[in-house]
């Protein structure tokens, strides 16, 4: 049964089969299979062994029949008997040591692989533009990782090793059949096109069944992990429908449990006909070595050690016809790898990159022009799951942007939705570089800047700030590993997460979930907030930092802002005007330019742009025309730090 089995699996991995990889593929293959070339030497040498050792133990057992057949002096007979088959026993223990030696070699050098390969992608990755991820399917991403380096691995450990050790079996049990009895190998040989044919076609019908399987396990299990996630379930809930998803899913489990039988019963009727063939091929042998055994053309010995060489010969010849495949395969798996080494991160340490100097940070904009990269810079088809990449070229975003705000200062950028404004946040900290111009940090360009020093200068404070499915603990660490208990209690405190800490159970070891889901909004922009305190940024950039939160999270957030605004310069986008009403410059953006800039009190009475955004934002309310309304809470900054700026003290001019 094992024999079919392996034909099978052979056949199996070829219904796909790659006709070609790119040329540089097998040199760059043994850039990564170089470290370990003392184990792959040993590994194939003790593959030709095994393989050696498999032929010789029929020839044996061939001759243990010839000595009992031939009668004679039975001391010496029993003698060469017992001989033989201490031989084989010996042979049977060298083919066990040799097998779990070479299943040593082989693992480490194939766990070594992976591990080499998914670093060196995962490295790479890490490198990537923002606008790579933003393209990307993630789990065309994490396919990479897993599937296709465990596939180019077995280009090394498994494919390699098989065409060797098949080839030698193959070679030395024809050699031995046609010296033993030519006539019953010629027999042998023409009946494997009856064996090899049938694999192949069936083979196919197999690997179209299991294709139609996969696809429908990864159709059910897209499903569960869309609405298994905190914002599928809620979906789901809030529209009413667990009846319709439950029958959804149903009828795809269904269709898994058909093309399941359907399957499992034509793999049995493949795997039974591969057996019958080569019953019928081992009965023919036996009947035309049994017929030159009796007539005297043969041993009866003879017989039994073609019989055994037989399944040596089918084999070898089944897996060598599919040889090619297994070949391609693995090497398509390792050009699929390299595909993602190959993307050019967009931005790189310069050589001679600096440190940023001391001091208070200011921020300067020098007519910055930028356009999003197209996806040809950035990404791969396959990994968008489409066939062509979007041909659309960018259109530049910014024109010319000027813009600058002194050390301790606040800078604050109002505008449309789509105007640029988070663009421009995201230039600073180097998610992106520009296409003209410059962004500076103290006078020196971001792009001369050490990775180490820009990261460690600029914080960032999204509407959606993101946290990973750890502990409280864990998550701030992830921007002070050094950080003590005692500091991380003191950042949650200044981020007004105090009274939480001391109402959770588990306090710093609490699990926050998924992107913080357990946490409520206004609470996991805190935590984002403590992190950024202990970050300790000299500049910070808030990008819409309380947009989706209700009154009482904002002004809860308003207050953790402070700590985190002050005495830092800080770049504020804002959809509320009533937070950066007291910055000490506001940018007007629209369409990509500035078109109005200056103070609060100067932008309304200039009655521009500004004054639109402030009377559209306050339509509905008598904010707008009444002096004696108060202001919603917000934030004052200056050179001097930062303060909440309550209700009761700040009016509407």
């Amino acid at each position: 049964m094992e024999r079919p089995i392996g034909i099978m699996r052979g056949v199996l991995r070829g219904a796909d089969a790659p006709t070609s990889v790119k040329k540089g593929t097998i040199p760059r293959i043994w850039t990564f299979a170089r470290p370990y070339r003392g184990w792959l030497l040993a590994f194939l040498l003790l593959t030709v062994v095994s393989a050696t050792v498999g032929v010789l133990t029929p020839v044996l057992a061939g001759r243990v029949v010839n000595t009992i057949v031939a009668g004679g002096d039975v001391s010496a007979a029993a003698g060469v008997v017992i001989g033989l088959a201490a031989s084989i026993a010996a042979l049977a223990v060298l083919e066990a040591i040799v097998g779990l030696c070479s299943r040593w070699f082989s693992s480490r050098i194939g766990e070594g692989l992976i591990v080499d390969l998914r670093r060196a992608v995962f490295e790479h990755v890490q490198r990537m533009p923002v606008a790579f991820f933003t393209r990307t399917r993630t789990g065309a991403l994490v396919s990479r990782l897993n599937n296709d380096v465990i596939g180019a691995q077995s280009a090394i450990t498994s494919t390699l090793a098989t065409v060797l050790s098949n080839s030698i079996q193959l070679t030395l049990a024809l050699a031995v059949m046609i010296g033993l009895a030519w006539q019953v190998t010629l027999l042998a040989l023409l009946l494997l096109p009856i064996f090899v044919l049938p694999a192949r076609r069936m083979g196919r019908t197999i690997a179209d069944l299991r294709r139609e399987s996969a696809d429908l396990n990864a159709g059910m299990s897209t499903q569960m992990t869309e609405r298994f996630s905190a914002p599928g379930a809620t979906l789901v809930k809030l529209f009413g429908r667990p009846d319709e998803e439950a029958a959804e899913f149903g009828e795809r489990a269904v269709r898994v449990r058909d093309i399941g039988v359907r399957t499992a019963m034509v793999s049995r009727v493949f795997v039974t006909a591969l057996s019958l063939v080569s019953a019928l091929a081992q009965a023919l042998v036996y009947g035309l070595g049994g017929y030159l055994a009796v007539t005297g053309v043969l041993e009866p010995g003879t017989v039994v050690t073609l019989a055994l060489l037989l399944t040596r010969l089918y084999t070898p010849m089944t897996a060598l016809a599919n040889a090619r495949v297994d070949v391609m395969t693995a090497l398509v798996s390792f050009e699929r790898v390299f595909e993602v080494l190959d993307l050019e991160p967009m931005i790189a340490e310069r050589p001679g990159a600096r440190e940023l100097p001391a001091g208070p940070v200011s921020v300067r904009l020098r007519d910055v022009r930028f356009g999003y990269p197209s996806a040809e810079q950035v990404s791969l088809a396959s990994l968008e799951d489409v066939a062509v990449l979007d041909q659309r070229s960018n259109d530049e975003v910014l024109h010319g942007i000027d813009l600058e705000v002194g050390g301790g200062q606040l800078l604050a950028l109002v505008g449309s939705s789509g105007a640029g404004k988070s663009t421009i946040a995201a230039l600073v900290p180097r998610l992106y570089d520009v296409d003209g111009g410059a962004v500076e940090l103290a006078g020196v360009d971001v792009r001369d800047l050490k990775f180490a020093a820009l990261r460690g200068a600029v914080g960032v404070v999204t509407q959606d700030g993101h946290l990973f499915h750890d502990t409280i603990r864990a998550n701030l660490r992830y921007a002070a590993p050094e950080a003590t208990d005692a500091e991380l209690v003191d950042a949650l405190q200044r981020a007004r997460l105090g009274e939480l800490l001391a109402s959770l159970p588990d306090g710093l070891d609490t699990v926050v979930g998924e992107r913080g889901y357990r946490l409520s909004g206004g609470e996991r922009q805190r935590l984002t907030i403590a992190r950024l305190l202990l970050a300790k940024p000299r500049v910070v950039i808030l990008d819409e930092a309380t947009a989706h939160l209700d009154s009482e999270s904002e002004a809860a957030v308003q207050a953790a802002l402070v700590e985190a605004l002050s005495g830092r310069t800080a770049i504020v986008i804002a959809h509320r005007l009533s937070t950066i009403r007291a910055a000490d410059t506001i940018a007007v953006i629209e369409h990509g330019d500035v078109v109005e800039r200056g103070r609060h009190d100067e932008l309304l009475a200039a009655g521009g742009r500004y004054a639109d955004l402030y009377h559209t934002q306050f339509a509905d309310t008598q904010f707008a025309d009444d002096p004696g309304v108060i202001e919603p809470t917000g934030i004052a900054c200056g050179i001097e730090g930062c303060t909440v700026v309550h209700r009761e003290e700040h009016l509407v001019s």
